[in-house]
């Protein structure tokens, strides 16, 4: 098993730098294109910080570990929110601007209640993972309008050439796409033979990895007392995993739900979005409250991690 293990670790590594440098490449393209920098922040790096969600979990559906996908999924969001925004919090307590609160965590706690409704028979079929997908698209639409759209003359004087993003881009994603494959693989072997269930590993190890890029890009934008962009990614990320990440796994295959994740992994996710309200309505995330999230994760992980929940 030590093979698995160094392979998990390491693909754990190249899936992280390699989502850095696609959503450098996004990033890049967008600028060269002149597309807005809110559109670049809530789409582009959005998109590109759910990227290793997207393609594990779409990779586990297709080789028949939907349990990964999943609680990769949920995980994510999970981690998101009580890893994540709490160590972000802990490097530089984070401001929340209100109008979150009134507009975009509205679609993300509507967005979990349609999928608790399309999950409740225990299934993910193709036409409700296509719905979730075409809804998507609309919810994005609508949380960009009204975004002041300001163009940084500092960044437009950098504008990366277009062979350069492009080549990132797809430098980025090869690597994405052979790392989350060998993710998989790793850890189903791990899971196996630990006689731990796929979706705990989902959950867990690979919710953990999948979430590196957004921790990366959070604690740097709190570090830079860049609040919105910390707040924002989380909100965004969780979006996409919601939405997107399991309407993939179930666009590739109809998907059998596990009764944990109706009784157990939705309602820590309903939980945490929970969290999320509060923190906005708060105004703010200090370091006190930074800490508690950390400490809940911790816990959480452990009480999985023992089967205690």
């Amino acid at each position: 098993m030590w093979l698995q293990g160094i392979v998990l670790i390491v693909s754990l590594l190249v899936l992280a730098w390699s989502a850095d440098r696609f959503v450098d490449g996004a990033c890049g393209l967008a600028r060269v294109l002149g597309v807005s920098p809110f559109l670049i922040g809530m789409i582009i790096v959005g998109f590109g910080t759910s990227a290793p969600e997207m393609l594990v979990s779409a990779v586990s559906a297709f080789e028949g570990s939907p349990d990964i996908a999943l609680g990769n999924a949920y995980g994510s969001n999970i981690t998101n929110v009580l890893l994540i925004l709490g160590v972000a919090a802990i490097v530089n307590p984070i401001k929340v601007d209100f109008s979150v609160v009134k507009k975009e965590l509205p679609f993300l706690a509507g967005t979990l209640i349609l999928t608790v409704f399309l999950v409740l028979d225990g299934f993910i079929s193709r036409i409700n993972a296509i719905t979730m997908l075409i809804l998507f698209i609309p919810i994005m639409v609508i949380s960009s309008l009204g975004k002041k759209e300001e163009q940084d003359e500092e960044e437009n004087g950098k504008k990366e050439s277009l062979l350069k993003s492009i080549c990132l881009i797809i430098f980025g994603l090869a690597l994405l796409v052979s790392s989350s494959r060998a993710l998989v693989w790793a850890a189903k072997d791990i899971a196996t033979a630990l006689g731990v269930s796929e979706l705990i590993i989902g959950l867990t190890i690979v919710a953990l990895g999948t979430s590196l890029p957004e921790l990366a890009a959070s604690v740097s934008a709190a570090r830079k007392n860049e609040h919105g962009v910390a707040f924002g990614n989380v909100v965004g990320s969780n979006l996409f995993n919601t939405m997107c990440v399991v309407g993939i796994a179930g666009a590739v295959t109809p998907v059998t739900v596990d009764p944990k994740i109706l009784t157990r992994d939705l309602p820590a996710v309903a939980i945490v979005t929970l969290f999320l309200f509060i923190f906005g309505i708060r105004k703010k995330i200090d370091r006190v409250s930074g800490i508690l999230l950390v400490a809940i994760y911790i816990a959480y992980s452990a009480l999985l991690a023992f089967k205690v929940i």
